[in-house]
């Protein structure tokens, strides 16, 4: 009874449009009211007692740090670079595209902000050499997600924290799998490109030379990813100290090396990173509240129950958990599905033999899905917006990249070494 209130309710307001964190609260707010005896003041003493964690940190400075370098050159020569590499070949804007979003994934560490930072330059510039408005934006969205997988990934640094694993094992974990979900999506972008005549329109052909000219002049760029991961592995500071670094890193090259960064484009980037930080720990305050009653009320127990009375063998169970997340990432934004979800699933799963730094990208992997699958497709709206697409456009064009990410899904669920062996060979 008390778990149809709980979703119940949840489900009523998100349908009625209550943004999601207040969703959340209210949700669990009625069902402790209505379901036990516990003081209603328990949602808010879990809510702050869950954002007292010094690795949780990491995620406004990373926020910051992304969007100081977005708007301190730091996309356009990452764009550059991309273009150089890539630009040549059939559908050369798209391919460039996906590029750039795995080079600022690299930096950013969130899917909607690189969408905002790539796609503000190449959407309009695709849609001007006749590609489709609709495939522009949702290969932008989708090369987006990437942003979440590889490191450093704001999803990656709660999982951690919630699941007790090491966060620097899990950036680890998520670079093979990212740059694999990327080629895909490039070799996706070339078939459709290839099909609808989509030609190599931003350059003749392949020179070595300018690819190095090129990254020559993103070397501050591309030096951010090695400092940052260098700096985690090689026991200079932490994931937290790591991205405090890196806001300190984009400040002096935006302001001292680029010179592109104003004390205007500084103080805006403050106020944006405390705006999107405040709803960011809302979201996870709340989520904790309601994870907290799901445990209280033994649903992770009676979830278990029903995964292991389908099978026991990890294939099958594994199978059943992407297609739960597949159907959660539509409906539910990916701070609040990996705080609810995480208590729950990762027990199952390692009392079945999944490695808990493997199950972490198996779910980072399927919420990324999560950004383009739409209704609540978080990226195809960034999409729609900064591009001045018609949502209905991308949605329609988004469907092959999907198909795309399942294929790689699948790969990094049942192919665990994608995702350890990284990690393993740096422990030896």
């Amino acid at each position: 009874m008390t778990v149809l209130l709980l979703f119940g309710t949840f489900i009523l307001f998100l349908i009625i449009g209550v943004p999601i964190a207040m969703a959340l609260g209210i949700s669990a707010l009625v069902s402790i009211y209505f379901g036990t005896n516990l003081p209603l003041g328990i949602i808010t003493q879990k809510a702050f007692t869950a954002l007292d964690s010094f690795p949780l940190l990491a995620i406004p400075f990373f926020m910051l740090a992304g969007i100081l370098m977005g708007k301190g050159g730091v996309s356009k020569r990452l764009l550059n670079l991309a273009t150089k590499l890539v630009g040549w070949m059939t559908g050369g804007l798209s391919l460039v595209t996906v590029v750039a979003c795995m080079f600022f994934a690299a930096i950013s560490g969130s899917g909607p902000a690189t969408v905002a930072a790539i796609g503000g330059f190449m959407i309009p510039a695709m849609i001007a050499r006749k590609y489709e408005s609709g495939f522009a934006a949702a290969v932008t969205a989708a090369a987006g997600s990437i942003g979440v997988i590889i490191p450093p990934s704001i999803p990656l640094v709660l999982y951690g924290v919630i699941g007790s694993v090491s966060v620097g094992s899990m950036f680890l974990a998520g670079v093979i799998p990212g740059i694999m979900i990327g080629f895909g999506l490039m070799i996706t972008s070339f078939i459709i490109a290839k099909r609808k005549g989509f030609q190599s329109d931003t350059m003749e052909s392949f020179d070595f030379s300018e690819v190095l000219d090129s990254a020559w002049d993103a070397k501050w760029a591309l030096l951010i990813p090695v400092i940052i991961l260098g700096g985690i592995y090689g026991g200079i500071f932490s994931p937290t100290e790591a991205a405090v670094v890196a806001v300190v890193y984009a400040l002096l090259i935006g302001l001292f090396v680029y010179k592109e960064l104003t004390w205007q484009d500084v103080y805006d980037s403050f106020l944006e990173a405390v705006t999107i930080n405040a709803t960011t720990m809302i979201i996870i305050g709340l989520s904790v509240s309601v994870a907290y009653y799901m445990t209280l009320e033994q649903m992770p127990n009676d979830i278990a129950s029903f995964l292991t009375s389908i099978s026991t063998n990890p294939f099958v169970i594994l199978l059943v958990i992407n297609i739960l997340l597949f159907i959660v990432g539509m409906f539910i934004d990916t701070i609040s599905a990996l705080v609810v979800l995480t208590p729950i699933l990762l027990p199952i799963v390692t009392n079945v033999g999944v490695d808990p730094i493997h199950f972490g990208i198996i779910l980072v992997a399927n919420l990324a899905l999560g950004f383009v699958t739409p209704p609540l497709g978080v990226n195809l709206f960034v999409a729609s917006s900064v591009g001045n697409v018609r949502f209905e456009r991308i949605v329609t064009a988004i469907i092959p990249f999907i198909l795309s990410m399942l294929i790689c899904l699948l790969l990094i669920t049942y192919l665990p070494g994608l995702s350890l062996w990284l990690p393993e060979f740096l422990k030896k």
